[in-house]
């Protein structure tokens, strides 16, 4: 008896143009239509700075802008849903974790309607004791990718006899 498994074929995503990730994990995987980022921090992707983080000589936090960080994790999601084939207009759900939700909900809640006005994904926001470099927010992503295959369907109205 011979058995036929169906595999799901998926693919790793890394972009150049992104933070590299600060462990054995790619950008994103794309398992059929479906795009699944890595958690995306604020860092550059040209050297380890993180916008408006003041470290200490221990690495410590010593102060940080939330805006700064907010901006810089969008345009990394950006950067990385692009370098996959998708858009941004794609992502369906967005995962959030902050490390001060007191003091930084109000303004990430403010940027994030700003990004994501137009799409407006499925949200869920939670606050952790810290992330695994010196950041305050990290940004866990899906995004439904287009099928440029499919056949578009036909504009048929239901006939009358039908009805």
């Amino acid at each position: 008896m011979t058995k036929t498994i169906n595999r799901i074929i998926n693919s790793t995503i890394n972009s150049e143009k992104a933070p590299k990730p600060v462990g054995l994990y790619p950008h994103a995987k794309k398992v059929g239509n479906l795009l699944f980022l890595s958690g995306v921090g604020p860092r550059q992707a040209d050297t380890d700075k993180i916008p408006g983080v003041e470290l200490d000589n221990n690495g410590n936090i010593i102060s940080y802008d939330i805006e700064a960080q907010c901006r810089s994790v969008f345009a990394n999601v950006r950067t990385i849903v692009e370098a996959s084939g998708a858009s941004w207009l794609d992502i369906v759900d967005v995962t959030v974790f902050l490390t001060n939700i007191k003091d930084d909900f109000a303004t990430y809640n403010r940027l994030y309607a700003e990004y994501f006005h137009d799409n407006q994904p499925c949200r869920t926001t939670v606050e952790i004791n810290k992330l695994p470099t010196p950041i305050a927010i990290e940004l866990k992503c899906i995004a439904a990718l287009p099928n440029i295959n499919k056949k578009p369907l036909a504009n048929k109205e239901p006939s009358a006899d039908k009805k």
